[in-house]
């Protein structure tokens, strides 16, 4: 396969369109500048499907239709666009003093006739503080691009260009824009690993929305007609996928970069705002599925307020840190058949402050710890620290869900569940990734599209599935440096440390069968030849600079 990045994002338009928006922030701070460009792209959306569909009305007037009714939109699943919030009009104005104020007008508007989004759209164009000269050629190139008709919906243009300028955002913050936005090649291998197909999906740290755009996206790859609505495009072109979805996100902001992330996609959910730990919205919520990237080592989550709290099963996690309190959160969330997969820093797998490593072995111990995943280094915006992907899993005794919902409830179980066909109770499946992944910047590493079908294939090998629309995958080995199936007695024998590299041992080195002779020979022809050039490099400069009487 060919080595293929994951930026599904870029179509070769969009870098454009970031440079040339880039260009008009001026010296307006990146997380203000984010949710101006972003509101006024999503605006550009709906008033595109809007204008669509009131263009089919128009011709249907003869039949009954008011093309003028909001109903008519709300049937077919359109946002309702009011006269005052259309683009055409924002576009009128554009190079008037008076646009910011349009610009409120018309997002309060919108709020105002579609419930769904209600305090969700950004409406502080008006402030002083934003150059309204600059804020009208915004508008002027936004109104160049189609995003919101058919055509693009069809494409997902909106989407990729809203996902691009969140990475690009993200990498602009530096370590906040880590707080809203979990680099795509992350997510993707979360979702290739737990391959969410139906039942409940939980995000209890949602961020943008990341998780649910790419379990979407994975079920619409892998399973023929099924999707979900999409609004502008009718329920019927797109059938609505058999997963429901829930999210909390304690940032109001990002989470109002969530409600029109997946609002754009056609992707409805229960999404909340709030304190995931003092203010949890789902506390009743059994999910069959978990994905979450929770801040690292976060120090003030009030934990000593929460020393009782009934999700500590496994101990009391320090006040000082979260790690752990985000772990247990999501094992409360658990089904009784769920898994979950999610990233945390690697002292997560070795740590033994405060109480940690009781917490870690006692989750051991209960057989939840299904596979560990050490992440290369610099994949993050919020920080340059390798991290790693822990996957927990109810009940071990079941395959790879090949389709089914979590555990496949409902279903028969398909046989070669695992070693022997009896499942990997007891058993750990140690993965390193560290080597892997290419600089896509100075600073940034992505994991290939290679990279992360290597990973899942692995998971899944040893899980004793077959993945949905996959050949079915080679029988599991494991291959030093890379990948090492570990019982709990050994586990044990490390002290309940879950670092792979523990586990998986050094990788096989290629057989040389140069004789010492005959290598020494050619590596000191080859120094020689090189000394030689670099001679001849350093006179040619030399001669350069006395010409040019240095």
């Amino acid at each position: 396969m060919a080595n293929t990045t994951t930026n599904g994002a870029t179509l070769g338009f969009e870098k454009d369109l970031w440079a040339a928006a880039d260009t008009l922030r001026g010296s307006m701070d990146a997380a203000e500048y984010k949710h101006v460009v972003l509101g006024l792209i999503f605006l550009k959306y709906i008033s595109d499907a809007f204008e669509e569909t009131h263009a089919r009305l128009e011709t249907e007037r003869d039949q009954g239709a008011d093309p003028e009714d909001p109903d008519e939109y709300r049937a077919l699943n359109v946002f309702w666009v009011p006269p005052e919030a259309r683009w055409a009009r924002i576009q009128a104005q554009a190079r008037q003093a008076t646009i910011g104020q349009v610009v409120d007008q018309a997002m309060s508007a919108i709020e105002r006739d579609n419930p769904a989004l209600k305090g969700v759209l950004p409406k502080e164009y008006a402030r002083p503080a934003l150059d309204k000269m600059r804020l009208g050629q915004l508008i002027d190139l936004i109104t160049n691009i189609r995003v919101g008709d058919q055509a693009a919906r069809d494409k997902d243009i909106l989407g990729r260009v809203y996902e691009y300028f969140l990475s690009q955002f993200a990498s602009a913050e530096g370590k906040k824009g880590g707080e809203f936005y979990t680099p795509r090649c992350v997510v993707s291998l979360l979702v290739e690993m737990i391959e969410p197909y139906l039942g409940r999906v939980y995000d209890p740290c949602c961020g943008s929305g990341g998780m649910f755009v790419q379990s979407m996206e994975f079920i619409r790859a892998h399973a023929t007609g099924n999707g979900n609505g999409a609004r502008g495009g009718g329920a019927a072109t797109r059938p609505k996928a058999d997963i429901s979805i829930y999210g909390q996100e304690s940032n109001y902001n990002t989470w109002r970069l969530c409600k029109m992330n997946l609002a754009i996609r056609g992707i409805e959910g229960q999404i909340a705002q709030g304190d995931t730990f003092h203010d949890d919205r789902f506390p009743d919520l059994k999910a069959d599925y978990i994905l979450a990237n929770p801040p690292f080592n976060v120090s003030d989550w009030g934990g000593e307020r929460l020393r009782q709290d009934k999700r500590w099963q496994f101990g009391i996690p320090p006040a000082g840190n979260a790690n752990f309190a985000w772990v247990q959160h999501i094992i409360h969330h658990l089904a009784p058949r769920g898994v979950a997969g999610f990233v945390l820093a690697n002292g997560s797998m070795s740590s033994n402050q405060s109480g940690e490593g009781e917490i870690r072995r006692a989750i051991i111990e209960a057989d939840l710890v299904d596979c560990m995943v050490a992440l290369p280094g610099q994949l993050f915006y919020s920080t340059q620290i390798p991290a790693c992907l822990w996957f927990l899993r109810r009940d071990k005794s079941l395959p790879s869900p090949a389709g089914r919902g979590a555990g496949g409830e409902g279903l028969p179980s398909p046989a070669g569940r695992g070693a022997g066909g009896e499942g990997r109770q007891g058993q750990v499946l140690f993965i390193d990734a560290r080597q892997m992944g290419r600089m896509v910047d100075r600073t940034h590493r992505e994991l290939t599209d290679e990279d992360i079908r290597r990973i899942a294939d692995t998971y899944h090998a040893w899980r004793g599935g077959e993945r949905r629309g996959e050949s079915p995958t080679r029988p599991y080995e494991d291959i030093p440096g890379f990948c090492k199936s570990a019982t709990l007695e050994e586990i044990r024998k490390h002290n309940y440390v879950l670092t792979p590299g523990r586990y998986v041992g050094a990788a096989r080195q290629e057989k040389d069968d140069e004789p010492f002779d005959q290598k020494m020979a050619r590596l000191t022809k080859e120094w020689r030849a090189l000394r030689e050039e670099a001679q001849r490099l350093d006179e040619a400069i030399e001669a350069n600079l006395r010409r040019l009487s240095y």
